[in-house]
């Protein structure tokens, strides 16, 4: 988990995360430089199997999600914002999809109104097919167009897959999650979960933003996550 300025949301996204794990599992926190009492909230929580990693400088969400990724220790990494709900069986799901195939993204609805998110193309409910888990360059595709609903709060890793993922580019200033899925999908080690596995607050503090971009930013976004397509395919020869 990356943490910055969520005091008044990470209590509750930590209990539901904590009641799904096992006694050997771990909680791995970087907080990214908080001003506000998110760390001390943390601490409260009084739970050993929660380590809070504090960067004295902030670096960012996505700078912040990679050290946390290499500090964790299990065979099977699960991201999660600091500001959401895990839905009652996450673990296990996204546990055992990751260990079958690398990487597992899952399904997730709203917090508020249990939802699916919308197509910001066509208005309908945005979800992944298990069916098009292996589909590599249709996915990838789908990453570069915008309408790939691949969401870090809703992945997972397998350990293995990290001389591959990490470091992440230098170039990647955003979208860790688009990062991780494609290289997921240019190795061929990608498992769609159809199940909803979080459940996803709205508000104004979101990292990541739904509201739409201007014409530079968005350009700017695609050329990167070509790029990356770039490097995904360079550094999946790692995994053969």
């Amino acid at each position: 988990m990356a943490t910055y300025n969520g005091a008044e949301y990470v209590e509750h996204q930590l209990r539901s995360i904590l009641e799904q794990l096992e006694p050997d599992d771990e909680v791995i926190v970087v907080d990214d430089a908080s001003a506000d009492a998110t760390v001390a909230v943390i601490e409260a929580v009084g739970d050993s199997r929660v380590r809070i990693i504090r960067q004295k400088a902030n670096r960012g969400y996505v700078r912040t999600f990679e050290a946390a990724l290499l500090a964790a220790e299990g065979d099977v990494l699960l991201l999660a914002d600091q500001d959401d709900e895990w839905v009652p069986g996450r673990r296990d799901a996204l546990v055992e999809s990751a260990r079958a195939t690398g990487v597992a993204a899952s399904n997730l609805v709203l917090l508020e109104s249990g939802e699916p998110l919308r197509s910001p193309i066509t208005g309908r409910p945005w979800r992944l097919r298990a069916s098009t888990s292996r589909h590599r360059l249709r996915n990838e595709l789908r990453i570069l167009a915008g309408v790939a609903p691949y969401f870090g709060c809703a992945m997972a890793v397998r350990r293995d897959m990290l001389p591959a993922i990490t470091p992440f580019p230098a170039f990647l200033t955003e979208s860790h999650d688009l990062w991780i899925a494609t290289v997921a999908n240019a190795s061929g080690r990608m498992s769609h979960v159809e199940t909803a596995t979080v459940r996803r607050r709205i508000h104004e503090a979101n990292a990541s933003s739904s509201r739409p971009r201007g014409i530079r930013r968005a350009l700017a976004s695609r050329w990167m996550l070509v790029r990356a397509w770039a490097e995904a395919r360079r550094r999946a020869r790692m995994l053969r």
